[in-house]
């Protein structure tokens, strides 16, 4: 909210160059503003009371966009990479999908591995659960099991975090 649509009784001013004004009326703040030649911008309405500083709108609005794109900037994106693995995978092909999860985990991503079951390979699930344990324990030197293997339907999933 700027000047007119500022509507309480009292707010605390700052002025232009950053030093505290006080608490006062609105109007006698917005006077302040108008003196000084630029507008009086509510920058914490949750205050008690809220907090207003006479400064150049448009300035203001303009530090703002650029300080929200530094921040931006500056935050890591983890992706949620996923490896999919089925009950009769050979001891090679395992270590190859090791090898890619742990490409991944370096990389600071998150891994999902998935196995999936198919026709018959339903009746043994449980004696399944054996190769993700494994996976999970061949990458405990780099990476932290998020989430235990769980099964959803045809598949058991287990997700793995880079440790910290």
């Amino acid at each position: 909210m700027i000047n007119e649509q500022i509507r309480d009784r009292e707010v605390r001013v700052i002025g232009e160059d950053g030093e505290q004004l006080g608490i006062m009326s609105s109007r006698e703040a917005m006077r302040l503003a108008e003196e000084a030649g630029v507008d009086l911008v509510k920058i914490a309405p949750t205050a008690k009371p809220p907090v207003c500083k006479i400064v150049d709108y448009g300035k203001f609005k303009y530090e703002q966009t650029r300080k929200e794109k530094e921040a931006k900037k500056k935050q890591k994106v983890i992706d949620v990479k996923e490896i999919r693995l089925s009950p009769n995978i050979d001891t090679n092909d395992l270590n190859t999908k090791i090898n890619a999860a742990r490409k991944f985990l370096s990389k600071g991503d998150k891994v999902k591995v998935t196995l999936r079951f198919r026709g018959r390979e339903m009746a043994h699930m449980q004696n399944s659960k054996h190769i993700l344990v494994d996976f999970g324990e061949s990458l405990s030197d780099i990476a932290v099991v998020e989430k235990e293997p769980r099964v959803e339907g045809r598949t058991m999933t287990m997700f793995l975090a880079e440790k910290r």
